[in-house]
């Protein structure tokens, strides 16, 4: 421990997670968001993951961390104190991430420089101790945090809760689309046309096909909204919100001519890279929705909607710490004023759908039958259940919402609402 920080190996990547879990905790950003900055001096991509991966583990676990912490101290550490970060990012490793307890004291100690070093290293000896003993114990699954609990359970009951839980405490399965109906030789479940589920965390650009770009990484549940807009025939297709590209290669496979909008110069980059790979075609706009407006109107129109993304939570744990009611409320109102945007790009006989990543109604169920009594021109194409992978079926009025008990045998998928509109007139 005499060591001078600089030279304890591995110290660097684990100031990266705190300032990770900083950036989330405090400031409420995603760990998208905070990584070019939290992670930025340290030149290993490898320690960049392990970083993401140290704080992605205590946001997913931290309720049951912060149980663990606060039966070993007399008085509460403040959940942002700097003291309850260090020894949550200590936890982390040793419970979740395997890592000898002697590597994680002598990395978390130095994260409390100038602060109280013996209250975190009496606190991570009594609970190694509890858990030496068996007094104390992580849960088989970790618990969705407080307010998104409540929210969830008012809004889907205890069975969706419990679902969550279990579906965030394993990594994903690996879901890839492909331009054709050909896997090739690729091995997995096949729950879709077009789509195969395989195990977790596979190297994806190692995979026979990859280079060729036969197919590309895109989660069943979010495949659906390009599924309903079925073959295209060479009709017009305004896909928007399109970056990084996955509902656009969809699309572009199908025989759509596909125009793809979003705002982000950044994200249209990974989408450039993804068009290139498949050589799929599509016409791509860098632009604000709210200024730029389509030459002529569409035969379709798919928003993918801006949202509080929720509904990816099993990938993305920090949305469940940094999302509450008043960031819902923001985005439900940016949605309201997308939706009133684009509705007159539709023609008349042509199709809108509107999807969200989201466990929230707000951006949902709520969105469009506000959106319905505002626009009488449009009313609900109702979706089949012969248009839908297996194991999923449309809601009564015809749309499309899959929960964390949807397709829970099979490894779950993402939180989303999908709505097919028709316009009238």
């Amino acid at each position: 421990m005499n060591q001078p920080n600089k030279a304890i190996p591995g110290l660097a990547t684990r100031q990266s997670a705190l300032r990770l879990l900083d950036a989330v905790c405090r400031r409420g950003e995603t760990l998208d968001q905070a990584m070019p900055a939290a992670t930025g001096k340290l030149s290993n991509p490898s320690d960049k993951a392990l970083a993401h991966n140290i704080a992605a583990n205590v946001l997913r676990w931290m309720t049951a961390l912060d149980a663990m912490i606060d039966s070993a101290t007399r008085n509460r550490l403040a959940d942002d104190a700097k003291p309850r970060m260090a020894l949550r990012i200590a936890l982390a490793q040793v419970l979740i991430l395997d890592t000898p307890q002697h590597a994680a004291i002598s990395t978390a100690l130095p994260l409390v420089h100038g602060g109280p070093r013996r209250l975190v290293h009496g606190v991570f000896s009594t609970v190694m101790r509890g858990i030496e003993s068996g007094e104390l114990k992580l849960p088989e699954y970790p618990e969705i945090p407080g307010e998104t609990l409540d929210r969830w359970t008012h809004n889907w009951g205890e069975d969706v809760v419990n679902a969550a839980n279990h579906a965030w405490a394993k990594p994903a399965p690996l879901d890839l689309s492909f331009q054709t109906d050909d896997i090739g030789a690729l091995e997995g479940e096949k729950l879709a046309p077009k789509q195969l589920r395989m195990p977790p965390n596979l190297p994806v650009t190692g995979l026979p096909g990859f280079d060729e770009g036969q197919f590309w990484v895109q989660d069943l549940a979010a495949s659906i909204a390009a599924r309903l807009l079925g073959e295209g025939k060479g009709r017009t297709m305004l896909d928007l919100c399109a970056a990084p590209g996955g509902k656009t290669m969809q699309l572009a496979s199908a025989g759509w001519n596909v125009i793809s909008v979003d705002s982000s110069a950044k994200r249209m980059e990974r989408f450039q890279d993804n068009l290139g790979r498949t050589k799929l075609q599509a016409e791509e706009v860098i632009a604000d929705l709210m200024q730029w407006q389509p030459a002529e109107l569409a035969d379709a129109v798919l928003l993918d909607a801006p949202c509080s993304a929720t509904g990816i939570f099993r990938r993305h744990p920090d949305v469940l710490h940094c999302i509450g009611a008043r960031q819902i409320a923001d985005r439900a109102e940016g949605q309201l004023a997308l939706l009133d945007r684009i509705a007159p790009w539709v023609k008349v006989g042509g199709t809108l759908v509107y999807a969200v990543c989201s466990l929230e109604p707000e951006e949902g169920e709520e969105q469009i039958n506000a959106f319905l009594e505002r626009h009488d021109q449009f009313a609900i194409d109702p979706v089949t259940v012969a248009e839908l992978p297996e194991h999923i079926s449309p809601t009564e009025n015809g749309c499309v919402r899959t929960l964390p008990t949807t397709l829970a045998e099979q490894g779950h998928v993402d939180g989303f609402f999908i709505a097919r509109l028709v316009r009238k007139d």
